[in-house]
C-alpha cells in the first residue's frame, strides 16, 4: 500500500455559551452555522421560553473562547428562570440541560395534541429529500441534520450540526422564528432517535419524528408517553413504526 497526501474539509466544533441576560446557562459544542435559530431552539426546547416573542434581544457575539449567544427574556420569563437557576446544583453541558438529578432526566412530557395524518409516501419523501440539503455533511461527511417537513405544502427546512441535539434545536429554533405550526409538520433526523430528541421533539409540539435509525428502548416509551408517532430505520424500501401509527396512511 502506497502513502499520498490528501487534503480533507473537517466539521468545525466551537464553544457556545447559551446566556440569558448575560448569565450562561450552558456550554455547547456545535457548528458554528445558524446561531440565531440554534439560541432559539434551545431556549424553547429547554423550556425557558415558549415562542421567540419572549426572547426581547438575541445577539451572537466572538468572544477569546467561543462564541456567545446572548438572549434578554421578558420579565416573566427571566424570573422563571432565575427560580431554575436556584434549583441547579451546578453547571451542565450537552444533552439534558438545567436538571439536577436522576428522577429530572426522566421529566414528565406534554402529551402532542395534533389531528395531522400523513401519507407513508410523504414521510419517506421526506426522508429521501434530506440528503441534497446537507451541504456541510457533502463537505465534510461528518455532522448530522434535523428537519421539518409539512407535508401540506411539501416544504422540508434543514439544519446541519456535529450534535444531533443541536441540529433538532437549530431546526426548532428556524421553524419556530418563521412561525411555522409545529402541530402541522413532521421532524426529520439522519441519526439514532435518542430519548432527548424525543423530549425536544414533544416540547416543540411535532407529533411525529421520523429517522434513517435506530431508536433506543427509553426513546420508544418516551414516545408512547407524549402521544407521538415515531418512525425510525427509515430506507429507501420502507421504514418502521415504533409508535403512534395511526397518523400514517398506509
Amino acid at each position: 500500500m502506497a502513502a499520498r497526501r490528501t487534503a480533507r474539509v473537517v466539521p468545525a466544533e466551537v464553544p457556545v455559551a447559551m446566556t440569558f441576560d448575560r448569565v450562561t446557562f450552558a456550554v455547547m459544542m456545535a457548528s458554528p452555522q445558524d446561531l440565531e435559530d440554534f439560541c432559539t431552539g434551545f431556549a424553547i426546547s429547554e423550556e425557558i421560553v415558549k415562542t421567540p416573542a419572549e426572547i426581547l434581544s438575541l445577539s451572537i457575539e466572538t468572544v477569546p473562547a467561543g462564541i456567545e449567544c446572548r438572549m434578554e427574556l421578558t420579565p416573566a420569563r427571566r424570573d422563571a428562570l432565575d427560580a431554575r437557576r436556584r434549583r441547579m446544583a451546578g453547571p451542565v453541558g450537552c444533552g439534558l440541560c438545567g436538571i439536577d438529578s436522576l428522577v429530572a432526566a426522566d421529566r414528565a412530557l406534554p402529551v402532542v395534541e395534533s389531528t395531522l395524518t400523513i401519507s407513508a409516501a410523504a414521510v419517506a419523501e421526506a426522508l429521501a429529500a434530506m440528503p441534497a440539503l446537507q451541504l456541510l455533511n457533502a463537505e465534510t461527511r461528518g455532522v448530522h441534520a434535523a428537519g421539518f417537513f409539512t407535508p401540506a405544502d411539501k416544504k422540508l427546512v434543514l439544519r446541519e450540526d456535529v450534535g444531533r441535539h443541536n441540529a433538532l434545536d437549530k431546526v426548532i429554533g428556524a421553524a419556530a422564528r418563521a412561525g411555522t405550526a409545529a402541530s402541522q409538520g413532521i421532524v426529520v433526523m439522519t441519526s439514532r432517535v435518542s430519548v432527548e430528541l424525543v423530549q425536544k421533539t414533544a416540547i416543540f409540539g411535532s407529533p411525529v419524528i421520523a429517522a434513517v435509525s435506530v431508536p433506543t428502548g427509553r426513546a420508544i416509551a418516551a414516545a408512547q408517553a407524549a402521544g407521538i408517532t415515531l418512525i425510525a430505520v427509515g430506507r429507501s424500501d420502507g421504514f418502521e413504526i415504533f409508535t403512534g401509527a395511526a397518523r400514517i396512511a398506509l
